[in-house]
């Protein structure tokens, strides 16, 4: 089978063109009114993703990095305060920890759907342990039962890193069904373009149910003060801008379609694969739906360079997220952590592979992808 068109990891063309009309109206609403920053169209959006997620508080910010850094500052954290996160995740959620003097306390994520493991969070707490970071990662909830457990257990925060998830639902033990990010404490989330909910630029957001700590998260936002010129605490200037949040108003209402067309791709993908004994495709958490910011598989035994190679050949994109574990860049390098420390993200990093998903794929795009993997895969060229 013949590629049909030039393949993306991510079709944001495509997806524009769907909307063209409202998106470009929602751009020249902005420049005709000339509100640029803090305008009323942030506002709007923020209350109307409020009420997607059913959470009291949306403060929208610059971009996913700055919504997990203002998070922490939110929440007094002091230097040396330990914070637990994953080795297995991008690196923004342990630089912003190790950027305001805290100590990142790496932990390894389970090997079926890559997120953090609670026994291991458990293993690593100690008394100067303030708060936990579970990642959302791929488009699915950690454990956010054992997690809340864990954190009531030893009064620990709990900040969530949502920014490959939003749109997905947690069901708890008691039932109740809630959105990624409005668990814990605080939910954080990006609005880079490739993300599920993206603008075209950069952009973030950071959700909480807690009034006091949402008023000490816009204030810290906006350098720390709360009235103009009057700075109660030490700030910061993250702002999400007028554009952008019309833009992101505009497609908040397809986002569970969005959503819904990454599942559909990724049940192709599923079938395609199934059972196949050099991949293995993305275990489902039990109590959460999955929203497939990305698709990733894990090889047995096949040369992943080559592999990639080949897909190349075959105008087939591919990502590795991600190459390096945390405790393995030299950045992070810490005493406490070697080679051999995680085996399950060491084994993850040297095996991963994430096909490409967005919500434009036909069915085209899904067979040309998966023949051309299963190709390379029945020529035997394994390590």
């Amino acid at each position: 089978m013949e590629a049909v068109k030039k393949m993306q990891m991510v079709d944001l063309l495509s997806q524009y063109h769907k909307i063209k009309e409202d998106i470009d109206q929602a751009i020249l609403n902005v420049v005709t009114s000339s509100a640029y920053i803090n305008g009323p169209e942030v506002k709007t959006f923020a209350k109307e993703l409020e009420d997607y997620l059913g959470v009291k508080h949306v403060i929208p910010c610059a971009n996913g990095t700055d919504a997990l850094q203002i998070a922490m500052m939110a929440l007094n954290l002091k230097p040396g305060d330990e914070v637990i996160t994953a080795s297995f995740t991008y690196v923004a959620t342990a630089e912003v920890i190790a950027l305001l003097q805290l100590k990142p306390v790496l932990v390894d994520v389970y090997s079926d759907d890559f997120t953090i493991d609670c026994a291991a969070i458990e293993k690593a707490i100690t008394p100067k342990t303030k708060a936990i970071v579970p990642v959302h990662l791929f488009g699915q909830c950690a454990d956010m039962q054992k997690v809340m457990e864990i954190a009531k257990k030893h009064n620990l925060y709990i900040i969530e890193d949502t920014a490959q998830a939003i749109g997905a639902d947690y069901t708890m033990a008691d039932g109740s069904v809630h959105k990624a990010g409005t668990i814990g404490t605080i939910g954080t989330t990006s609005f880079f373009p490739s993300k599920n909910l993206g603008c075209m630029g950069d952009g973030g957001a950071i959700f909480t149910n807690d009034d006091q700590l949402a008023t000490r998260l816009r204030m810290i936002a906006n350098h720390g003060q709360s009235v103009q010129y009057v700075h109660d605490d030490i700030g910061v200037n993250s702002r999400l801008d007028s554009m952008q949040a019309a833009i992101l108003r505009v497609k908040l209402p397809h986002l569970n379609e969005y959503c819904a067309a990454r599942e559909k791709a990724a049940a192709f993908y599923d079938n395609a694969f199934a059972n196949h004994p050099n991949v293995k495709t993305p275990a489902r958490q039990k109590n959460s739906t999955h929203v497939f910011h990305q698709y990733t598989l894990v090889l047995n035994g096949v040369d992943r360079v080559e592999l990639r190679n080949f897909l190349e050949s075959k105008g087939v994109p591919s990502m590795i997220y991600y190459p390096i574990p945390l405790h393995m860049q030299k950045a992070y390098t810490d005493t406490r952590y070697k080679e051999g420390d995680f085996p399950i993200t060491e084994h993850l990093c040297a095996n991963v592979i994430s096909l490409p998903m967005h919500t434009e794929m036909s069915t085209d795009d899904l067979q040309y992808i998966t023949e051309s993997v299963l190709e390379f895969l029945n020529k035997e060229c394994f390590i």
